[in-house]
């Protein structure tokens, strides 16, 4: 199998373009659609979009944010993580590890990652090593959070993020 090449979106007008393909468009895009327009973020290279492109067409996404450990909730030790949205693969290109590239991209900062599972997509999380973590409702309000433990990190328990609420509030 070729080596499937991801990399960080630039955000400009062709970007923005390709984005309208994806099921999962919404405020993220109109709103950088809104900057690009007072164009504060031509080629913006800090976009928090990855994507992977075959030929000339953009065909797989995500987004990634790195989330501050002061607000960990999910991850002992707590520690910053990667907050992961929006992974799309267009479908005539599904099944063909595009979705899996941009997962062990994800991965190799080495960082606990979190996602919101979308039902019925649990299974394609569990077979990428992700697990559903206890559900916590005030934690939680209704996602269905799919956690990446690199090693030596854990779930949180439920004491530890009681004092965390505590700590925040």
């Amino acid at each position: 199998m070729s080596m499937i090449k991801v990399e960080r979106l630039l955000i400009n007008y062709k970007t923005l373009e390709e984005f309208r393909h994806f099921r999962e468009y919404g405020a993220a895009e109109l709103s950088m659609k809104d900057d690009l327009n007072q164009s504060i973020i031509e080629n913006d290279s800090e976009s928090p979009f990855y994507g992977i492109y075959f030929g000339k067409k953009l065909v797989a996404r995500m987004s990634l944010y790195r989330i501050d450990g002061n607000v960990d909730k999910y991850f002992d030790p707590p520690q910053d993580y990667l907050e992961l949205w929006k992974l799309e693969v267009l479908e005539p290109y599904r099944g063909k590890s595009y979705g899996r590239a941009l997962i062990d991209f994800a991965k190799s900062f080495n960082l606990p990652i979190k996602t919101n599972a979308r039902q019925s997509t649990g299974e394609f999380w569990s077979k990428l090593d992700f697990e559903p973590i206890t559900y916590n409702e005030s934690r939680d309000r209704g996602e269905s959070p799919y956690v990446w433990f690199p090693s030596g990190v854990q779930e949180q328990s439920a004491p530890q993020m009681e004092a965390a609420n505590e700590k925040s509030s």
